[in-house]
């Protein structure tokens, strides 16, 4: 390696050697790095005035790396956990560097030094009931998109199935014959199937019988046939939680994204009494733990268990007021 290492070789290594060969990462691993890369590489040439195929590794250092993270969430808008997703890519990056370029060895502790933004955990937002039956029928089913939208929401919020396994579903994923069911291949590279109910069979048998607008398409396709965007699901649902908001006024108190939809499938579960061991491997959960954010939230389950309980027999007092010098200390 000479002594000016260059950026530009050392990061297409990264993506086809080390990500793509030795590593095997999925597609969604790949395209969240890639994307990284791409804000990364647009925020140095805005700050030093280079083009990213002529940078050197030294050019991208520790404070350079924090800049970009706080520009991310002034000028973006990201939250710290997205903020942490990008450091992760960068972080990858540069234990990899650390291998192929040693002499770098101080710039590059640096920014492996840079450390993940705490933030607060809220609970999951999900929707109720009558929330998802006003989204549903938001959309114009006497349009082709109104028919695509209402299927692609029923689907999401049946499944619980990621953004990314939504609109990488193809036609061969769906079964719809006996034990009709979806299967994805989900993060980490595991395959699960998940059942369909006899509404979603139903919505998803006329769905698949519209005219293909181009050969091998997805299931639920853009205008041109191929495949939707992030930005095209988000785009779709925020414009009919906008309209149904109309008639269910708590949409609008609500920010609904597609995983807001995989939380609501999750909450149904926990509702119905399903155990947190199922819908762990319903969702395609890493771990059993990851389900008890939804233990946390629910509030409806959290009353129940109370009505169960036997209260204590807490008798009601007269007020006294505490002594003056007492109150005193305690208020300092």
């Amino acid at each position: 390696m000479t002594p000016r290492a260059s950026f530009a070789v050392l990061l297409e290594r990264f993506f086809t050697q080390r990500l793509m060969q030795q590593r095997q990462a999925s597609a969604h691993t790949i395209a969240s790095y890639r994307d990284t890369f791409k804000m990364l590489l647009q925020f140095v040439q805005r700050r030093l005035r280079k083009a990213p195929s002529t940078l050197a590794l030294e050019d991208i250092d520790a404070p350079l790396v924090a800049a970009f993270l706080d520009d991310l969430e002034a000028a973006r808008g990201v939250t710290a956990r997205t903020r942490n997703l990008r450091l992760t890519a960068v972080h990858s990056f540069f234990r990899y560097v650390a291998f192929e370029a040693p002499t770098h060895g101080a710039q590059i502790g640096r920014v492996l030094a840079i450390p993940a933004k705490k933030f607060a955990r809220p609970l999951v937002p999900f929707l109720s009931r009558a929330e998802v039956d006003a989204l549903l029928a938001a959309p114009d089913q006497r349009t082709w998109s109104g028919r695509r939208d209402h299927a692609l929401m029923l689907l999401a919020v049946q499944t619980g199935l990621r953004l990314s396994e939504v609109t990488g579903l193809r036609c061969d994923d769906v079964n719809l014959g006996t034990g009709s069911h979806v299967r994805v291949l989900g993060k980490g590279r595991k395959e699960r199937c998940t059942p369909l109910s006899k509404a979603t069979r139903a919505v998803m048998a006329a769905w698949l019988r519209e005219p293909s607008r181009a050969p091998g398409q997805p299931v639920f396709p853009n205008a041109r046939g191929g495949s939707l965007s992030s930005h095209g699901v988000q785009y779709l649902l925020a414009k009919h939680v906008a309209t149904a908001s109309v008639q269910c006024t708590s949409l609008r108190r609500k920010r609904v994204s597609p995983h807001v939809l995989r939380h609501t499938t999750a909450m149904d579960l926990l509702q119905a009494g399903v155990e947190q061991s199922v819908i762990a491997l319903w969702l395609g959960h890493e771990s059993i733990e990851t389900t008890q954010i939804y233990l946390d939230a629910n509030l409806e389950l959290k009353e129940k268990m109370l009505a169960k309980t036997t209260p204590p027999g807490a008798k009601p007092g007269l007020y006294r007021p505490d002594d003056a010098l007492l109150a005193f200390l305690r208020g300092l």
